[in-house]
C-alpha cells in the first residue's frame, strides 16, 4: 500500500520491501540528526498489523510465543517470537495490549502467514484475530530500543513504545498536526543498525535462532512455560553455544558503495592462519544439545565465507557501518571484509553466549 507522504516533496522511495515508503526526503542526514533529536518522524507504514481480541489473547499467545503475555500490563510495549518446532525464528512481533486487544506490527509481507498459522491454533479458545493493515499505518517517533518511551499521543492511535499504529487516514496530513519533520527509512534503518537491533529477514534466515542474533535477551521468557522451539532455546542457553553470532561492523569510508543485504563476509587481508574459524558448529550443541541447531549455517559454506552483511547504512556520526552475522568461532579481534569492503568488528552477542548451566564432565559423560 503506498504510503500518502511519497507525494512530499523531495520523497524519494526505498527499495523492496520498503519501496512503498521514502528512503529519505532530501537530506538524509539531516533526517537522522532530527530523529535521533526526537525532531522528526519515520513512516514505516509498509510495516503490517494484526489485532487479536478476546479474553484469552494474553494466555493463549503466552502458550504460543517466546515471550510471558499472560501478565503483560496494558500499554506496556513488548516483543516476541514465533518459532518453528526446531526453535528457528519464523516471526517477530513488537506488540502492545490495551486492555482490550492486542496491537502487533510485524514485517511487510509476513501478516498473511502470521494470521493463518495463529487462526489453526485457536481451538475452542475465545480470541479473534483480524489483519488490520488497511486501517492502521506504523510510524516511528523514537530512535529503535526495547525500552523506547511512548510517543507523542494521536487521537485514534495506539502507542508500542516509540511507535504508534495510526488511522491511515490520517497519515497524509501527520508531520504537520504534529509539527515534525519526516524522516526517511534510510534515518531509521542507520540508528537501528547503530543500535545494534536485528531486523527480521535482514540479520536473519531460514535457520537462524534467537541467540544468534541477540533476541534472547528481548524477546525470550526463559522461566516460562512450554511454547513450540522452546526445547532448542533452553538446550542452547544451559548446555550449548549457537552457532553463529551477530556483530556490528564499522566499514572503509573510503569505498562509495555499502554492502548489500547478503553480501558475504569473510577474513579480512593479512589474518593469520590461526585465525581461521574452525566448523561452524564445532562444540556448539554438545551431549544433549548436539543436533538441536544441526545445519544452522548450512547455505553459507562457501569458501572463506563466513558469514553475510544483514543491513549497512551511512550514519551521521559514524560513518558506514553494517550488521552481520558469522560464524561464533570467528575471533573478536580481526578485521574482517563485508563484500569486500573492510571492516572491524564490535562483539554483539559475545562467543560464549550460552552454556550457562555447569555439568560435572563425569556426570555429562553417563548421559551420553
Amino acid at each position: 500500500m503506498r504510503s500518502p507522504l511519497l507525494d512530499t516533496p523531495g520523497a524519494v522511495a526505498a527499495q523492496a520491501p520498503d519501496e512503498t515508503v521514502a528512503a529519505h526526503y532530501g537530506d538524509p542526514y539531516a533526517e537522522q540528526r532530527a530523529l535521533a533529536g526526537g525532531r522528526a518522524l519515520v513512516d514505516r507504514s509498509n510495516r503490517e498489523v494484526v489485532r487479536v481480541s478476546g479474553p484469552d489473547r494474553l494466555s493463549w499467545l503466552n502458550d504460543l510465543s517466546s515471550q510471558k503475555l499472560d501478565t503483560l500490563q496494558p500499554g506496556a510495549p513488548a516483543q516476541t517470537l514465533l518459532l518453528d518446532p526446531q526453535g528457528r525464528v519464523e516471526h517477530h512481533l513488537t506488540l502492545v495490549d490495551d486492555g482490550e486487544a492486542v496491537w502487533a506490527h510485524v514485517e511487510p509481507g509476513t501478516s498473511a502467514a502470521l494470521v493463518g498459522f495463529l487462526e489453526k491454533m485457536r481451538f475452542m479458545l475465545r480470541v479473534e484475530v483480524a489483519d488490520v493493515t488497511s486501517d492502521y499505518a506504523v510510524v516511528s517517533l523514537a530512535p529503535p530500543a526495547p525500552d523506547a518511551s511512548a510517543g507523542t499521543p494521536v487521537e485514534g492511535a495506539v502507542a508500542i513504545g516509540g511507535d504508534l499504529l495510526v488511522p491511515r487516514e490520517r497519515l497524509g496530513g501527520l508531520p504537520d498536526a504534529l509539527g515534525l519533520r519526516p524522516a526517511g527509512l534510510w534515518a531509521y534503518e542507520a540508528l537501528r543498525i547503530a543500535a545494534h537491533v536485528p531486523r527480521l529477514g535482514f540479520e536473519t534466515d531460514h535457520k537462524t535462532i534467537p541467540h544468534e542474533v541477540g533476541w534472547i535477551d528481548v524477546a525470550v521468557h526463559l522461566t516460562k512455560g512450554c511454547y513450540r522451539g522452546q526445547e532448542t532455546v533452553a538446550r542452547v542457553h544451559n548446555l550449548g553455544h549457537p552457532p553463529r553470532r551477530l556483530v556490528f561492523l564499522h566499514l572503509d569510508g573510503s569505498v562509495d558503495e555499502l554492502p548489500p543485504h547478503g553480501a558475504p563476509v569473510t577474513l579480512g587481508g593479512g589474518t593469520p592462519p590461526e585465525a581461521e574459524p574452525k566448523a561452524a558448529v564445532e562444540g556448539a550443541v554438545e551431549g544433549a544439545v548436539e543436533g538441536a541447531v544441526e545445519g544452522a549455517v548450512e547455505g553459507s559454506a562457501a569458501p572463506g565465507r563466513i558469514g553475510f552483511v544483514g543491513s549497512s547504512a551511512r550514519h551521521y556520526e559514524l560513518g558506514p557501518i553494517a550488521l552481520a552475522v558469522v560464524k561464533r568461532t570467528v575471533p573478536v579481534d580481526v578485521d574482517l571484509l563485508a563484500g569486500g569492503v573492510a571492516a572491524s568488528q564490535e562483539v554483539v552477542v559475545p562467543p560464549d553466549a550460552g552454556r550457562n548451566v555447569t555439568i560435572d564432565p563425569a556426570l555429562r559423560r553417563r548421559i551420553r
